[in-house]
């Protein structure tokens, strides 16, 4: 299934694709698309629902990010090896965990603001990993049991502000519109290897990441397992489980994003999310 939200911000309510690509409402099913409507019974119900029974949305209303009422925005650093060359440094022996602040998080399509005084707002098109069952110390095998979907996201970096400047990298992380996720949820029993999926993305119509899963240095079940080991994982937390290499900070000379900048970036199966840059 592909389960979504659309609708003003603030106002995003669930919904799901149908076969033909429309959009059909779930709110007379579920509140949201969070929480307890992630775990396996709940995604059973809906996926025993008939599309056509539900009430179609007409037009083209904007999406909001798949999730709501993300609890908990955990991303792993420097986790595929060819992005690790390009930037210069060594794999690490254990994944490298940070966060993203949740006021980051926007829809797919929603316009991307460089935060003020900004110079280096840089992009990476990440596999997101949705949490569906309460996880606490669980083991690699039991990891994809606790999956709810997967879905695209740019975890979106400023880099002056992550790297350069005191202190840990969740404020180069963090600002509005650094968070898109989307357009879909897709539920784990369509997504048969998370590990052998391509990605992309491309700024003004430059291809500069094409990459695959499969050159995750730590997969998924060992990223959730992992975390698993320092942290409850909650149903609704999102997880971004890394970049491939073509980030603007690794090319020579290094390329940033400026005003007017369009951004499309997917993962196959996932879906694909288009934004227009602007000044924040």
């Amino acid at each position: 299934m592909k389960l979504l939200r659309y609708g003003p911000v603030g106002s995003e309510r669930p919904g799901l694709l149908d076969g033909d690509g429309n959009i059909r409402d779930l709110s007379g099913q579920i509140a949201d698309v969070s929480g307890d409507a992630l775990g396996d019974a709940a995604l059973e119900r809906i996926r025993a629902l008939d599309p056509a029974s539900l009430p179609l949305v007409e037009g083209n209303p904007r999406f909001g990010a798949c999730v709501g009422q993300v609890g908990k925005f955990i991303a792993i650093g420097l986790n595929y090896a060819d992005h690790a060359a390009e930037a210069g440094m060594e794999l690490p022996p254990e994944p490298i965990v940070f966060f993203k602040a949740t006021s980051s998080i926007c829809g797919p399509n929603d316009p991307i603001e460089i935060p003020r005084g900004s110079v280096k707002t840089d992009w990476e098109v990440e596999l997101g990993v949705v949490i569906g069952k309460h996880a606490k110390y669980i083991s690699e095998d039991e990891a994809l049991d606790h999956v709810a979907g997967y879905c695209t996201i740019n975890d979106v970096s400023e880099r002056e502000f992550q790297i350069e400047r005191a202190g840990q990298w969740v404020k180069g992380k963090s600002a509005d519109t650094f968070g898109p996720i989307g357009p879909w949820l897709v539920t784990r029993d369509q997504v048969p290897d998370p590990q052998d999926l391509p990605m992309y993305l491309e700024v003004n119509g430059t291809r500069y990441q094409d990459g695959s899963t499969r050159t995750m240095h730590f997969g998924v079940r060992k990223v959730v397992s992992y975390l698993s080991h320092f942290m409850s994982l909650h149903p609704g937390d999102v997880i971004a489980t890394g970049t491939p290499p073509g980030v603007g900070m690794g090319l020579k000379p290094p390329v940033y994003h400026t005003p007017g900048d369009r951004v499309e970036l997917g993962i196959g199966g996932l879906g694909v999310q288009v934004h227009d840059v602007v000044a924040g």
